[in-house]
């Protein structure tokens, strides 16, 4: 079965980002990794904690997403961003690993959507905070979370002095 235009175009956009997280890194020293931020950005996450905070939030979508096509409306509970960056320790994991960990779940979601049908994107979820979503919604909302990332990491590495 061949999914809608709206659904391929996002399963696409999500397959787009197979490397973007590598990106962050690519030319950066630990050190550069786990700059605590300065200025406007003090008090945020270093480069490395957005980048374990993404590969957090995508192994989280995957369970979300398999489970709204499996179980019938599951309920999806939120987690506390801030304190796993916090206690986690992201500043020690090694960031190539995340980078390839990232991709490699990408890559295996992304398969696994193409075999799906439209119907299965319609099937539904609540989240405790969030309410009623569909699978649909659930993989533009982690597309639209690198997205969002990135900004922000992008601005800390030209902090750096890294290159774009």
């Amino acid at each position: 079965m061949m999914l809608s235009p709206t659904n391929a175009q996002a399963v696409a956009r999500y397959t787009q980002q197979i490397g973007r997280l590598a990106s962050w890194a690519k030319n950066l020293s630990k050190a550069q990794l786990v700059a605590p931020p300065t200025g406007q950005y003090l008090g945020t996450w270093t480069i490395a904690q957005n980048i374990i905070h993404c590969l957090d939030g995508d192994l989280s979508a995957t369970h979300r997403m398999r489970r709204i096509v499996a179980e019938d409306v599951p309920l999806l509970i939120a987690y506390d961003e801030t304190r796993l960056a916090a206690r986690l320790g992201c500043d020690h994991d090694d960031i190539d690993q995340a980078c390839r960990l990232f991709d490699e779940n990408r890559r295996f979601v992304a398969a696994w959507l193409n075999r799906l049908t439209d119907e299965d994107f319609n099937r539904t979820a609540v989240h405790n905070q969030n309410g009623k979503v569909t699978l649909a919604q659930v993989v533009k909302t982690y597309s639209d979370h690198i997205d969002a990332h990135e900004k922000t990491v992008m601005i800390k590495r030209t902090m750096l002095g890294a290159p774009g």
